[in-house]
């Protein structure tokens, strides 16, 4: 049974207005990524076909991986080292920045002799082994990114993850794909990772200025890495839950299965962007309670945002779960084959809701046994990803429904691992950190009733599933939450200023 809840500090009023400000912000930002998101599915879709788009989403992910590792953590581990340091923070922020770099710049030598890592299934061709040289862009806009969020800004990581990045490749997929069908996603890509360096680049420069009078302190760096390994660990095993699935049906199946499962990923993680855009004032705030030793604050933070992220990650599967066919019909018709692993993995999402908050405090208490727990979890998922594939084959299962088995390999997994940290962290912290609110169960069954009635339209009427139903369902699901579940600090995400604790 969890522990009852002990009363937070005075300073919860505090906390639950730097969130909101925070939530307010990156729903906006989460508004500005879907819009620019969905241009780029399309023009992928449409303009390129599932076998380059299958192509281009195993070497990316490759790239995303090694740019994560340059990192070394820093991303969390940032924020720990600007609260505890007497250094001039300017100093400290640069030193990052030359880890990154050096890190990305070995990550990147090692790509580019071997390409082959990049695409497992199917020949090196064209400009496709450059793509390495992106990775040090990727990583050194994390870090500046971090930093700006110890500083409480996420603006600025709106404005490059949600604004800069998503339209940069958007527009540029469309613009050359009457240059090259074959390298045009891969230079768009290129050149978006490098507009969201511009635009992270910029307001760090502002805000911390160039660093006068620094000389460089690596070795306090690295070994700050060095001890935030288990960051990087969590970081990359996180990772790693979302995009293992992919690489393994790259191994198992041609690139055009593994571009239809890529599409529906795509629409998948939009929801899961809204939890890591809360990160950035998520671990601050943490970081400063549990210096202050106040671990009811920091499982009320915990508890609040988790519900905000859970409810939102509900809606976005709603509207994309139920009329799936019609989502993945709109990037194109080879793509409807991806419905059924779409719903899994937007019901993955939900499941992971209340762990991935959890690990936000565990990364600062329990790093270790994250990582531990993290390990198991992304263990069990390849293990029943191998086990569904198989039986999938032996029971000789059409291609859709089997291409589907990671997906579901990645629901059950990331099920799991959310009970287990989220038992872990309150025990920890003393106090109960769960999201669940059962108000939140009823949106979800009227939405579901509401959903299922347009699913049955007739096939003319197939566009008013898309256009009238999903507001409609959206709609629905907003009027019980705002009447039956939503609490006073609930409401403070649509405040201009936080209201006083109960």
């Amino acid at each position: 049974m969890a522990p009852a809840a002990p009363t937070p500090s005075d300073g919860a009023d505090d906390d639950i207005a730097a969130l909101a400000k925070g939530g307010r912000t990156n729903i906006i930002g989460f508004a500005l990524r879907l819009a620019a998101r969905l241009p780029f599915l399309f023009i992928a879709g449409r303009v390129y076909g599932p076998e380059i788009v299958g192509r281009f989403a195993i070497a990316v992910l490759v790239v995303e991986l090694a740019a994560l590792l340059a990192t070394l953590g820093l991303k969390r581990g940032l924020a720990q080292a600007l609260s505890s340091t007497d250094r001039p923070h300017a100093h400290v922020v640069w030193d990052a920045l030359a880890v990154a770099l050096i890190l990305s710049l070995i990550a990147s030598a090692v790509l580019f002799v071997f390409p082959e890592i990049m695409y497992p299934n199917s020949e090196v061709i064209g400009l496709e082994r450059l793509l390495p040289l992106v990775v040090f862009a990727v990583a050194c806009s994390d870090v500046s990114l971090a930093a700006l969020a110890y500083r409480h800004n996420v603006k600025a990581a709106v404005t490059a993850r949600a604004v800069i990045e998503p339209w940069t490749i958007s527009i540029a997929a469309w613009a050359l794909s009457y240059v090259s069908s074959r390298d045009g996603l891969i230079i768009a890509y290129v050149l978006s990772m490098a507009a969201a360096l511009a635009a992270s680049i910029v307001p760090f420069v502002k805000s911390y200025g160039l660093p006068a009078g620094w000389r460089p302190h690596l070795t306090p760096m690295f070994a700050l890495a060095r001890a935030n390994a288990p960051l990087a660990g969590a970081d990359a095993i996180e990772w790693g839950t979302r995009n293992v699935d992919r690489f393994i049906l790259g191994l198992v199946f041609p690139p055009a299965v593994v571009g239809i499962y890529y599409m529906a990923q795509q629409v998948a993680s939009l929801p899961q962007k809204l939890k890591t855009s809360f990160d950035p004032v998520l671990g601050p705030v943490i970081t400063h309670r549990l210096a202050e030793n106040d671990r009811a604050a920091v499982a009320a933070q915990i508890r609040q945002v988790g519900f905000w992220i859970m409810a939102a990650q509900a809606a976005l599967a709603l509207i994309g779960g139920i009329p799936a066919e019609g989502v993945m019909g709109v990037v194109g018709p080879e793509f409807v084959a991806g419905a059924g692993a779409l719903c899994f993995l937007l019901l993955a999402e939900v499941l992971a809701a209340n762990g991935a908050v959890a690990e936000a405090g565990l990364v600062y208490v329990a790093r270790h046994r994250n990582l531990m727990l993290s390990i198991a979890v992304i263990g069990l998922q390849v293990a029943l990803t191998f086990v569904l594939l198989f039986v999938a084959r032996k029971a000789a299962w059409p291609q859709g429904w089997a291409a589907a088995m990671p997906a579901v390999a990645l629901a059950v997994s990331l099920g799991v691992g959310s009970i287990l940290k989220s038992r872990l962290l309150a025990r920890l912290l003393g106090a109960p950190v769960s999201s669940w609110r059962w108000p939140w169960v009823w949106a979800v069954l009227a939405t579901s009733v509401v959903g299922w009635a347009f699913v049955q339209l007739p096939p003319e009427l197939e566009w008013a599933e898309l256009m009238i139903g999903i507001p409609v369902m959206l709609l629905v699901y907003g009027l019980v939450l705002w009447r039956w579940a939503f609490k006073r600090e609930d409401r403070a995400l649509f405040e201009r200023k936080a209201p006083a604790a109960e």
